[in-house]
């Protein structure tokens, strides 16, 4: 039986806008003056692909682990940014505030699960006023990896008291379909423009929906199978 959800956040819950051509030159900018090689990282790839090549390049440099955990405080910091500006001009998606009352009404636990610093995740939640309707907050700064690596669910599973096959994730990337698939949690993807049905679908989703609002029927599926 399903017994928690865990969101993600920019994308699923609320609409950022954020500049993130800019949040990846910056960062890599960031990374070249703490002496990593341009060629190592590229323009197009996420801050954590970025900060994943930083550690290992640092650990094979024999660097000490305390200096790559302050170059990933500073990108962090870099990121935080962008993420606050967008934070203060975003919108809550349609049918959200709808949806988390209906899964409060069910009974079920909630947990964020986000790429986004504290700060902004905090911001938004209190902005929109829907702090009460989660259980547990995991931001980016809460653990070493984030999504897809499993740590970052896995720390979400842990807060909300609930063994993975009890769990729904639902996201519109990639990476929580990723994760989801491999700690064996059902998969939700949302149609949301960000990622194509076929590669949520590759990813690991086991049902797509074009609505947050579709969530709850889904849930009620599962549960009725089970």
């Amino acid at each position: 039986m399903i017994k928690a959800v865990i969101f993600d956040l920019d994308g699923t819950v609320a609409s950022f806008n954020i500049d993130y051509k800019s949040v990846r030159a910056d960062v890599r900018s960031f990374l070249m003056k703490q002496g990593l090689p341009p060629s190592l990282l590229s323009p197009n790839e996420s801050m954590f692909e970025m900060l994943n090549k930083a550690e290992i390049f640092l650990k094979n440099n024999g660097k000490p682990e305390k200096a790559f955990a302050n170059i990933r405080a500073k990108a962090s910091e870099i990121a935080e940014k962008y993420e606050l500006e967008a934070a203060r001009t975003t919108s809550l998606l349609p049918g959200v505030l709808d949806t988390l009352k209906t899964l409060k009404k069910m009974g079920l636990r909630m947990g964020l699960c986000t790429v986004n610093s504290q700060r902004s995740a905090e911001y938004v939640l209190k902005r929109f006023k829907i702090s009460e309707f989660f259980d547990t907050v995991k931001p980016r700064d809460s653990v070493k990896y984030v999504k897809p690596n499993v740590e970052h669910l896995e720390a979400v599973l842990n807060d909300l008291k609930v063994n993975p096959e009890e769990g729904v994730v639902v996201g519109d990337g990639v990476g929580d379909m990723k994760c989801a698939r491999e700690l064996k949690v059902v998969a939700v993807g949302l149609l949301a423009g960000v990622s194509a049905p076929k590669q949520l679908m590759d990813a690991g989703a086991n049902y797509l929906i074009t609505s947050i609002t579709d969530l709850p029927s889904i849930i009620q599926h599962v549960n009725a199978s089970s």
